[in-house]
């Protein structure tokens, strides 16, 4: 089982950022299946890529979340990285395709990851001790 909080990297073309796994149980899978490859897909200002773990909605799973946030999609077994509004997001806030998982937060700027196109591979794995 995982420690409270891991620490991870998010590598997309040019970009690395440091980001914070909590220590939801949906986080606990996503470590344990480090590292992880995909490929992103672009939702208005979110980045997402299917991924091999397959979890259930967690009882408090968000239709809202924040900017940096890191969250698990069951609905599309996708890791979910937001950093601006998507296409349903109303005035000030930003709103998942539906309810995702929160699993985390990135340390680093989220608008860092405005310039990743989709068909972008990105990598995920444990941060350096």
């Amino acid at each position: 089982m995982a420690p409270s909080i891991q620490k991870i990297v998010i590598k997309a073309s040019h970009i690395a950022a440091e980001a914070e796994l909590n220590e939801s149980a949906t986080a606990t899978l996503i470590w344990q299946a480090l590292p992880l490859k995909g490929v992103a897909n672009t939702w208005g200002e979110e980045i997402y890529f299917r991924i091999p773990v397959s979890h259930d909605l967690a009882p408090d799973a968000k239709e809202v979340v924040q900017p940096g946030d890191l969250a698990y999609w069951p609905q599309g077994q996708a890791f979910c990285i937001f950093f601006g509004a998507t296409p349903i997001s109303g005035p000030g806030e930003i709103r998942p395709a539906s309810a995702v998982n929160v699993v985390g937060r990135l340390l680093d700027d989220p608008t860092r990851f405005l310039s990743i196109q989709a068909g972008t591979s990105v990598l995920m794995e444990p941060a350096a001790p």
